[in-house]
């Protein structure tokens, strides 16, 4: 019925007009306005969120540790032992 090339140039001169049309002008237009509004807020990007996310973690851990020491160094000094003079550290 139909001949094969017949149906291959309609195939292509769909795909042509999909393609320039404006289908491909709504998306690309939906892209910029989503690019600018994007650029307006305050974003991050998830490496940069990643890495700030790893070096909360430690901090965490080190205040923790000196939480602790804190903790331990008061308990010596109300055991019994002598305050030290004033400005003398250690």
């Amino acid at each position: 019925m139909f001949n094969a090339k017949i149906l291959d140039e309609l195939s292509s001169k769909v795909n042509e007009a999909l393609a320039s049309g404006p289908a491909k002008d709504v998306e690309k237009n939906v892209r910029a306005l989503l690019a600018q509004g994007f650029s307006k807020l305050d974003l991050v990007t998830r490496e940069d969120f990643e890495v700030q996310s790893q070096l909360l973690a430690r901090t965490q851990e080190k205040l923790a540790a000196l939480e602790a020491r804190v903790t331990e160094l008061e308990a010596r000094s109300t055991a019994g032992a002598p305050p030290s003079p004033a400005g003398e550290l250690g």
